[in-house]
């Protein structure tokens, strides 16, 4: 009787097709985390920013059921603490806990497969390299929760003033969603315990809502998500926290570089486009500002899974594989830095901060790929609140939005 062969293992890796041979994720392996296998050391690189968001959720889970042993002592006066005192902090920004209680979602709005557990098992079971077309009736349901999304986030950004904490605008977010029987789609998502992110100055991304409070002069990133009639729709915007900021011309050279780095990557969007052209756009627009680009993150697909495929890098030579189709969505959503590209994470296994502490700003938008272009789903309106602002007058020079 002869031994059957052992099964092939296919690659994990982000738009690869390849066997798997038996090199296996090592963070992986320390998590216990099983069948993480890839066909090469390239390919394991080439996939890290997409393959760690699986020890995110691991990790979280461990740092519950182990909480830090140290922490600063609370603020008699107001009761906040830092709860990472000897970390290396990058940049001037703290984290001000405690934060508040994990808020609820009623039974009646229905939940993405992550509510109770953390584990969006559905992205995990789901083809890590195919990229789903969606029919006209998704389209609609697309359509329909990137117009919520937009809504939720104009209101958010209309309560970011200064005085008001991240926390606040995490309730005001969280309110809206419900008012429009939509599931906040970042609560409980690998455990994030907000439903919202707030980024703040040095912060490039997933900073945790707190008891920090926004003073004038700081510029914010919001970034919501919806979950509605079984459809994610995924925006963010930059926003400047009082005149200060405005008046600041690092703070306006960073966020309306950004803002414009998606606008001339839009303008590519069409089918037959290719995935990896869109950071050459943005890169080259960036340097021209003198600023740099954001490797760590990258768009994503988005449709009934909340991240998915096609990854849409932002930085030029990037390796992207695959060509925008009509009937596919995804985002871009670049983040742009005043200084550094690299990245360092704080010890809450979410904030994403700058290496340098240098200022960083964020633009998304949903994307549905029609057959001659492309339709912004989560589009500006008249009355939204932010929008282009010119780069500040000095020493005579003349006021032109993003110039120096």
């Amino acid at each position: 009787m002869t031994a059957e062969p052992p099964a092939k293992r296919k690659c994990i890796g982000v738009d690869c097709e390849n066997e798997a041979g038996s090199l296996q994720c090592p963070t992986c392996l320390k998590l216990g985390l099983k069948d993480s296998f890839f066909c090469s050391q390239d390919c394991f690189k080439r996939s890290w920013t997409t393959h760690k968001s699986i020890h995110k959720s691991q990790s979280s889970l461990f740092r519950n059921i182990f909480p830090p042993n140290i922490v600063s002592e609370p603020d008699p006066l107001t009761g906040t603490f830092n709860p990472f005192p000897t970390f290396p902090f990058t940049g001037p920004l703290r984290p001000v806990y405690p934060l508040s209680e994990r808020r609820t979602v009623p039974a009646s709005i229905p939940y993405p497969d992550y509510a109770g557990d953390g584990n969006p098992k559905s992205e995990r079971i789901a083809g890590r390299n195919k990229i789903e077309i969606l029919d006209k009736k998704q389209q609609e349901g697309m359509r329909k929760v990137c117009r919520l999304a937009r809504e939720v986030l104009d209101t958010a950004a209309a309560a970011a003033v200064p005085g008001v904490t991240t926390d606040y605008i995490d309730e005001v977010v969280h309110k809206a969603c419900l008012e429009r029987e939509s599931y906040p789609s970042p609560l409980n998502y690998c455990r994030f315990p907000k439903s919202v992110c707030t980024s703040v100055n040095e912060i490039i991304c997933h900073g945790i809502p707190d008891k920090r409070v926004l003073v004038d002069g700081d510029i914010l990133n919001i970034d919501v998500t919806l979950y509605h009639g079984g459809f994610h729709g995924d925006i963010n915007e930059t926003y400047y926290i009082g005149d200060k900021a405005k008046a600041d011309p690092d703070s306006v050279r960073v966020v309306e570089t950004t803002r414009e780095c998606l606008d001339k990557a839009i303008e590519l969007i069409k089918p037959g486009a290719l995935f990896r052209d869109y950071g050459s756009v943005i890169e080259k627009h960036a340097k021209s500002r003198d600023c740099s680009v954001i490797k760590t993150y990258c768009g994503h697909g988005i449709n009934s899974l909340f991240h998915c495929a096609p990854n849409i890098p932002h930085y030029a030579k990037n390796k992207a594989v695959g060509a925008a189709k009509e009937g596919m969505c995804f985002t871009v959503e670049p983040m742009i830095a005043l200084g550094t590209y690299r990245d360092k994470t704080w010890p809450d296994d979410w904030t994403s901060a700058t290496a340098d502490g240098k200022r960083t700003a964020q633009f998304e938008h949903t994307f549905l790929v029609t057959a001659d272009g492309v339709e912004v789903l989560t589009a500006r309106t008249p009355t939204s609140p932010g929008g282009p602002v010119p780069m500040p007058v000095t020493n005579g020079e003349s006021a032109q939005n993003g110039t120096k």
